[in-house]
């Protein structure tokens, strides 16, 4: 029975030796570099008090979502930081036959000095280095340090909106040094600068390469003091086809199906005034419903003037319709007076009796009036020609047709070519037709090339 464990214990012991030893060399391999009056709380020494120089680049893997109405966006990165630290020592047991760098376990990080780099302008950070989960310190030959580590950020945006849908917003990211002013940590880009992942695509923007790269220096009140610091700028370009087909087109078409009321008769008023009332219903929903996609900002931008234009051009459709309508009313009631006011002639075949009358008599609202009508005078009037004698009070008969021009001339006239009655109501109708398409097509055509100018211009 012993002789079966004894076996078993030994390869055992064999493999929990070559695990310790291994362990031992993969943590003693790192102090190896580092000499023993090693302050890693000190800066690298440089030559005649110059800053230490940290080059950065940055290497953008995804940008998550732009949000509006919090105007910030979120960023996945790898971020390197490379710097000289002179006071390395590297044996050249640690490096592979061939090879100038060799990379160590993260956790060598915490005992090297390093810089404090922080996003000015975030607001929230998450770095790998606090898990020490995908990053990297990699050593090379010339004493010079590079550390990698993937980074999630949501970085502060002020937007601008004046242009909106097609706006083109220009957003930084600030890195400065928290601790050491300028005097003493310089922060520079590197070569590579900043790189953004060619496969990245976003839904409702374009982004292309950094705008620009800048290293400027920035007085902290707060830390008395000039701090080196990075910028870098992206550029977000709104794509303008979502918006063509969900907010310019449908509201166009809308606007052209308001002016299909002007070929309705006046008398169809449920369908025309339902036409218009809906046309008008619809893009103030459409308008509604756009202002939840951005914030609620204190000027105008190009869609309210887009918007606005488009409810002008119905609201004045709705009002054309009020106006024939009066116009038609007061031209029913002109025409219904002047009817009204002539008198109503009634041929009557009399018997000839006392006190009678000839031929003709002209009855009004004041009752039968009769003219004996001699037929065999030469100078009476014939039989076919009445005589009215007009009621007392009542308007002389010339006056009447006066009055009739008069009240008729304000809604309705005769043709002076065709002798044929317009009326006001139906022209204004076949002159909007014409007038209302062409203002729209006016205000598609100045809307338009200003606001890519502008665009233009802004970028």
């Amino acid at each position: 029975m012993f002789r079966s464990v004894w076996p078993t214990t030994i390869l055992f012991l064999i493999w929990l030796c070559n695990d310790v030893t291994s362990k031992r060399n993969h943590t003693l391999k790192p102090r190896v570099v580092l000499p023993e009056n090693y302050v890693k709380e000190m800066r690298p020494p440089s030559r005649k008090g110059q800053p230490v120089v940290v080059e950065f680049s940055i290497y953008v893997v995804d940008v998550n979502s732009i949000n509006v109405e919090d105007m910030d966006f979120r960023v996945d990165m790898f971020i390197r930081q490379t710097w000289v630290e002179s006071r390395l020592q590297l044996p050249e047991d640690i490096f592979e036959e061939g090879d100038d760098h060799v990379t160590l376990p993260p956790e060598f990080f915490d005992n090297l000095w390093h810089p404090d780099p922080y996003f000015l302008n975030s607001k929230v950070t998450e770095i790998a280095e606090l898990t020490h989960k995908f990053s990297s310190v990699t050593l090379y030959r010339n004493q010079t340090v590079r550390y990698a580590a993937r980074m999630h950020a949501i970085i502060a945006c002020q937007m601008e909106f004046q242009l909106y849908p097609m706006d083109i917003q220009s957003c930084p990211i600030y890195i400065e040094s928290f601790s050491y002013s300028n005097q003493k940590v310089r922060f520079r880009w590197s070569e590579a600068g900043v790189t953004i992942n060619p496969e990245l695509k976003l839904l409702q923007y374009h982004i292309g390469e950094p705008l620009r790269l800048e290293e400027t220096n920035g007085y902290m009140i707060d830390k008395d003091g000039n701090f080196s610091r990075l910028v870098v700028y992206f550029r977000f370009e709104r794509q303008i086809g979502h918006h063509l087909i969900q907010t310019f087109a449908p509201s166009a078409l809308v606007v052209m199906l308001s002016w299909f009321s002007f070929w309705l008769d006046l008398d169809a008023i449920p369908g025309r005034v339902t036409l218009l009332v809906t046309c008008m219903l619809t893009l103030v929903t459409m308008f509604t419903g756009l202002r939840a996609d951005i914030p609620p900002v204190a000027y105008v931008k190009a869609l309210d003037l887009w918007m606005a234009g488009c409810m002008m051009f119905v609201f004045a459709a709705l009002a054309e319709f009020v106006v024939v309508k009066v116009l038609d009313k007061q031209y029913q009631m002109n025409k219904s007076k002047t009817q009204e006011s002539l008198p109503r002639i009634i041929p009557v075949r009399l018997n000839g009796e006392k006190g009678s009358c000839g031929t003709v008599a002209a009855w009004e609202g004041s009752g039968v009036r009769c003219r004996k009508v001699d037929l065999t005078s030469p100078t009476s009037p014939p039989a076919t020609t009445p005589v009215v004698h007009p009621a007392p009070g009542a308007p002389p008969t010339h006056m009447v047709g006066v009055e009739r021009r008069q009240s008729i001339l304000q809604v309705a006239w005769v043709d002076a070519d065709t002798g044929q009655e317009r009326v006001l109501w139906r022209e204004i109708d076949k002159l909007s037709r014409v007038v209302f398409p062409a203002l729209f097509l006016l205000f598609v055509t100045m809307y338009w090339p200003v606001l890519l100018l502008k665009t233009k211009a802004s970028s």
